[in-house]
């Protein structure tokens, strides 16, 4: 029987390629998104797509239900779907900032609370949590994002020890900069709110240039999903860093002063600029 396959966030980037991947390795994939029409691509494919809003619990619940009824168990759950609230923190405006911890810590957690009776009864299940090296190294104007996976990091650690008595492997990923609509995305975002009366306004550019730069140099969203599959074979991993400084940032956060990182970014994203 086909190992099941619940990927959410999968309308684009890291979920599409996931998805994707999934399936090509002959599992069976449940593609989600709050839009079921930006499946469609997917489903031509052979995926099996559903929609699903992970910040509802009605939704949430709903698609478990069907799951239930149409296969019984979930043997893999990713929660991959997530957003990115750029912009200075102390000018950050309230519905973002509570946007962000919404999608990126709550939900994933929320969504493994409802799915947890499906995986008890999957073959060797495993909770994939998708996170970012931004959780490990904390940069200017992406405060919000930074801590919102940093959150997500911890959460998944206390899942994969009181899960693992149930037989259940939690693997926390550290994606780097992984082609993707994200700093498209983030760009947007606070272009949205961002206005010229703001404290930030002369360095704007340095805004902007943290809001995308998830994108420079980038490793192929493809490549990330091959390598999160490879790792299903090693489930002795609790962590596993994919993609462009993901293990370089890391080191910059554990080993070098923090002086030293604090001109280091200031410089990078144009705080020394700044006008007051």
């Amino acid at each position: 029987m086909k190992q099941i396959v619940l990927i959410t966030g999968c309308s684009s980037g890291i979920g599409y390629a996931l998805a994707e991947a999934f399936n090509k390795e002959g599992y069976t994939v449940v593609a989600t998104a709050r839009r079921v029409e930006a499946l469609r691509a997917l489903e031509a494919l052979g995926c099996h797509i559903e929609s699903l809003d992970v910040t509802c619990g009605v939704s949430r619940k709903a698609l478990v239900g069907r799951l239930r009824e149409k296969y019984g168990h979930i043997d893999v759950l990713i929660n991959n779907a997530g957003i990115s609230a750029m912009g200075p923190i102390v000018e950050m405006p309230e519905a973002k900032l509570l946007q962000q911890f919404d999608t990126n810590v709550f939900a994933p957690v929320l969504l493994v609370q409802a799915a947890l009776p499906l995986l008890r009864l999957g073959k060797q299940p495993v909770i994939m949590n998708v996170g970012s090296i931004s959780g490990v190294l904390t940069t200017p104007f992406a405060g919000a994002y930074c801590a919102s996976k940093a959150a997500l990091h911890s959460l998944s650690e206390a899942m994969r020890l009181e899960l693992a008595p149930l037989g259940i492997h939690v693997l926390t990923l550290k994606p780097g900069a992984i082609q993707s609509n994200f700093g498209n995305a983030a760009t947007d975002g606070v272009a949205d709110w961002l206005n010229d009366d703001s404290l930030y306004a002369s360095i704007k550019s340095g805004i902007m240039a943290r809001a995308n730069a998830s994108q420079q140099h980038a490793t192929p969203a493809a490549e990330f999903a091959q390598t999160v599959i490879e790792s299903l074979k090693a489930t002795s991993k609790s962590s596993l860093h994919i993609g462009k400084g993901s293990e370089l940032y890391p080191f910059i956060a554990r080993w070098v002063p923090e002086r030293l990182r604090d001109l280091l970014l200031t410089k990078r994203f144009g705080l020394h600029k700044m006008k007051v």
